[in-house]
């Protein structure tokens, strides 16, 4: 879990930089993960695979860039 520090009373600053942080760190994810339930194994691998497709495009599109 995430910690921010208001301060000077900022908390709508506060609260943009815990979202960034939690987006970040992948929390978020897990929440809406384990909170849609219930996945067939079928599911999971369609959206593991999904989810090594872009990684992988993301890694490509990275070592283009440098």
């Amino acid at each position: 879990m995430s910690k921010v520090v208001v301060r000077n009373g900022n908390v709508d600053g506060a609260l943009r930089t815990f979202k960034q942080r939690n987006l970040k760190d992948g929390s978020y994810k897990k929440l809406r993960s384990r909170q849609d339930g219930y996945m067939k194994p079928g599911e999971k691998r369609r959206a593991a695979k999904k989810e090594g497709i872009k990684n992988s495009h993301r890694r490509e599109k990275l070592s283009r860039a440098v």
